[in-house]
């Protein structure tokens, strides 16, 4: 079928060309979409100081442009986090590449804070589109292996949110640092889109009426299966918390790093702001298992965000670098391993819905809690603000590692 047969729902008659791929290179393509639209997501985060004094924005204004990401990708994965159960993966990625493409062009040509939101609310509608497409197309092309798919997932939109700001930080040494990342950004996408198109899609899983096929694409209220219940909520709260980390990296860690370690090269600014979710991306190669992983990960998140603030009032960078790396190895770890047994419990007929569904309280940790530290940037300055962040996200971290460790316990002991 063309890609508006399939957007349409609309099975076609005519026999078309497509390039049956095999199944690593689906898995492949579906890990690279997503991963690549993060990047997009984050090539500006060392970007951010750079747009401060261009536009003249405010911190927290520029914690309002991140939030108009988050809040986007939210609204997109209640609104559209199962269409692809109905036009097809391979539909639903093209349309979110497409999205993608047009938030670039508009982030990059800039000039005012309402088109840095725009751009950012595009990005967020591609990235909401592509997430459920792809975490459930890496489960249908693992059905034997949810563990392995939902590793996948985790590792592709990991290294993606990771990459996005080392790479932003090296495109911006290029001429007209603001643009020329998005500008070769967009040609990468132009160019994701070939095998995309010539690919030979397979049937989406849920038939649509044929007599009102819209009716399949309205908004579904958020979806929590029994079975998945329990677990569901555990990982939601590590998610949440885990991800108010990785919002505050994207957004004000640029400004806070570049000071701490008295640079403006953007290349190490974004460096250190991807250690986190660097760390984090490679915990997810690590076979770490026990009883104890979740509370002992979760254990080292709260550590290594109590740090940082420790590095920055003695300015230590090498102090602050392994605060990051351990908290990202424990967010990893944890998130990894409530994300894995909720994957589990789903059934695969379900899984994009409900998946989408626990993405949209753990998104809400990257706006809700960010957006409040940029307003108390405004009161109390960005060291101050930054120590009471780390605080309450530590306190959090040790609340919900005690809390697993006391649960795991219990399961434990004879009855």
């Amino acid at each position: 079928m063309s890609i508006l047969s399939e957007l349409r729902m609309k099975p076609s008659d005519k026999i078309r060309w497509g390039w049956d791929a095999s199944v690593k290179s689906r898995l492949v393509l579906a890990a690279v979409v997503i991963s690549t639209l993060l990047i997009g997501a984050n090539l500006a985060t060392p970007i951010y100081p750079l747009l401060q004094s261009k536009i003249g924005i405010s911190p927290l204004e520029v914690t309002v442009a991140f939030s108009a990401y988050v809040v986007s990708l939210v609204v997109g994965l209640l609104l559209v986090g199962h269409w692809s159960d109905h036009v097809g993966r391979r539909a639903a990625l093209v349309l979110a590449v497409l999205i993608g493409f047009a938030g670039a062009g508009v982030f990059g040509a800039a000039t005012s804070l309402p088109m840095l939101v725009l751009g950012r609310c595009l990005q967020g509608a591609a990235v909401a589109l592509a997430t459920g497409a792809s975490s459930a197309a890496l489960r249908d092309l693992l059905p034997h292996r949810p563990d392995w798919a939902s590793r996948f997932t985790l590792l592709a939109s990991a290294g993606g949110v990771a990459a996005g700001p080392i790479i932003g930080g090296l495109l911006s040494l290029l001429p007209d640092p603001s643009r020329t990342p998005f500008a070769i950004y967009s040609v990468v996408l132009l160019m994701l889109l070939v095998p995309l198109l010539t690919l030979k899609a397979r049937p989406a899983i849920r038939t649509a009426d044929p007599a009102s096929p819209l009716r399949a694409l309205r908004p579904r209220r958020p979806a929590v299966s029994k079975a998945a219940g329990r677990a569901f909520w555990n990982a939601s709260a590590v998610g949440f918390l885990s991800f108010a980390v990785f919002g505050f990296t994207l957004s004000l860690a640029p400004t806070y790093f570049a000071s701490l370690a008295d640079t403006s090269s953007r290349p190490l600014i974004g460096l250190l702001a991807a250690l986190v979710l660097a760390s984090s991306a490679l915990s997810q190669l690590m076979k770490v298992r026990g009883r104890h992983v979740v509370g002992l990960g979760l254990t080292a998140l709260g550590v290594g965000v109590a740090l940082i603030p420790v590095a920055g009032s003695i300015d230590s960078v090498p102090l602050l670098v392994v605060a990051c790396v351990i908290a990202g190895a424990g967010q990893g770890v944890a998130f990894r391993m409530v994300f894995n047994e909720v994957s589990l419990r789903v059934e695969p007929s379900q899984h994009a819905q409900i998946i989408s569904t626990l993405y949209v309280l753990t998104y809400l940790g990257s706006s809700l809690p960010v957006v409040g530290l940029g307003a108390a940037t405004q009161a109390w300055g960005l060291d101050r603000s930054v120590a009471g962040f780390a605080g309450l996200i530590a306190l959090a971290s040790f609340a919900l590692a005690m809390r697993s460790l006391r649960s795991t316990i219990r399961g434990h002991l004879p009855g």
